[in-house]
């Protein structure tokens, strides 16, 4: 027999092709699938219940999904705080330098952990430092994702433009051409899960055109349609990479990842702040996806990019929290809010609303990481990742309008969050891992590579 969850009297926003909302509704999740939404109190007579929830004075949404992120961060925060990209880039090399896999564990536990607190359900991560005998530090993240029960998508990421060949990470920093696809093939073929309802997809990820060479843009992009997975990139994020593009290349970072086969519907790029028209046209016409990172973009004084122009014309876009060494935070709801406040700052009132800025975070992000047939919406036949946020409470119950509460107000107490139907947030805390150990043990790790990297 099925085991079903009953949420009953909660607000619901769906976010479906129509943005259904609910002012009291109910959803039954059977086993890791959504059964049922709608207004009013659950079907009668529904069997194997094995859980009924009171979602009264909450509103339950689909769960938040991160486009972007680089999880070893989090053992890096609080440093380089007034430099722009390049220069923060250049400070923190050398330490990043000197990672490794007990570190890359701790950074993701506590990456993951954040963000599952705040309502993601789905994250990604795109890994790019492999320092020679660091061990497996893809590894250490899948782990860990795996532990916290979170659905994951590991962007295996790769540098091999160093300093010496006009590239800005130091050569002691990046691998081989080959070697890198080689650990890249091998990664897919070792984690990749293509299946329906997959905990774990593999992403082919270099990192950035100021970081890796065009044979290696090249046969990334080969290696990914050869495997039947996606790919991602960081891409017109700051006015210096413009600059280093045409002295390269002779043409623009848009331009020059269509000529490596760098743009298309399985393709994602993080950040985009600076594009034109002709960029967002090209976009919108090969359906290419975009990471937007306000609080990062923010941090790193790189520009506000033109979310609203995207979405007119047809690109998807999602959230990304990105690196917690440049958004200390490191979790999602902080985007939702702050990717309407900087749109509006470049855009008027109109520029983005609270729907559209909770669809960025759900739907968006399913559209961007390829997996809106089985997230992003509360829809009968998806994936049960879902999340129930306390509304209440003093930060909040005086606001009618619950998504206005949710993107607006104050991030809001998660009482419950289901990945694949399975809870892995309760009134707040974590249910499959200790928050005092993982806080102890990024703390124990972030020293250790301080004191390595002369920092301490």
């Amino acid at each position: 027999m099925t085991e079903r969850i009953v949420i009953e009297n909660c607000a619901i926003a769906t976010v479906d092709g129509q943005d259904t909302e609910h002012t009291a509704g109910h959803v039954v999740v059977a086993g890791n699938l959504i059964e049922s939404v709608g207004a009013g109190p659950a079907p009668a007579g529904l069997d194997g219940v094995v859980r009924r929830v009171d979602g009264a004075g909450h509103l339950a949404t689909p769960g938040l999904v991160n486009t972007h992120h680089h999880f070893y961060q989090w053992i890096t925060r609080g440093l380089a705080q007034n430099s722009n990209l390049f220069n923060w880039l250049v400070e923190l090399y050398p330490t990043w330098a000197r990672i490794d896999e007990p570190m890359v564990y701790a950074a993701a536990s506590g990456s993951l952990a954040m963000m599952a607190r705040g309502g993601v359900t789905t994250a990604m991560d795109h890994h790019y430092v492999f320092p020679r005998g660091a061990g497996d530090l893809l590894g250490a993240e899948i782990r860990a994702a795996a532990e916290l029960g979170v659905r994951f998508t590991a962007a295996r990421g790769s540098m091999d433009r160093g300093t010496s060949d006009g590239g800005l990470p130091p050569d002691f920093a990046v691998e081989t051409t080959e070697a890198a696809l080689l650990a890249t093939e091998e990664a897919v073929d070792r984690h990749h899960d293509a299946s329906f309802g997959s905990m774990l997809h593999i992403a082919v990820a270099p990192c950035s055109p100021f970081s890796v060479s065009t044979e290696l843009m090249r046969d990334a992009a080969l290696l990914a349609r050869r495997k039947g997975v996606r790919l991602h990139t960081h891409g017109s994020e700051t006015v210096e990479e413009e600059k280093f593009c045409h002295e390269l290349f002779g043409r623009g970072p848009t331009d020059y990842f269509e000529s490596t086969g760098w743009l298309g519907d399985d393709v994602w790029m993080a950040h985009c702040v600076h594009m034109n028209d002709s960029d967002i046209a090209a976009f919108a016409r090969t359906r290419t996806g975009v990471a937007h990172c306000p609080s990062s973009n923010a941090r790193l004084a790189a520009g506000i990019a033109r979310v609203p122009d995207m979405l007119a014309a047809g690109v998807p876009v999602g959230l990304g929290v990105d690196g917690t060494a440049s958004n200390e935070s490191g979790e999602l709801h902080t985007e939702l809010r702050n990717a309407l406040l900087i749109n509006r700052l470049a855009g008027g009132e109109k520029a983005l609303d609270a729907r559209q800025a909770l669809r960025l975070g759900t739907y968006g992000g399913a559209q961007v990481l390829g997996r809106a047939a089985e997230i992003g919406s509360l829809e009968p036949g998806k994936l049960a990742d879902l999340v129930l946020w306390k509304l209440d409470g003093i930060g909040h119950a005086s606001i009618a309008d619950p998504v206005a509460a949710l993107v607006l107000g104050a991030a809001a107490p998660v009482t419950l969050s289901l990945v694949n139907g399975v809870p892995v947030v309760e009134n707040g805390r974590l249910t499959r891992a200790d928050e005092d150990a993982i806080a102890g043990l990024t703390r124990t790790e972030a020293r250790r590579l301080a004191q390595l990297a002369g920092l301490a």
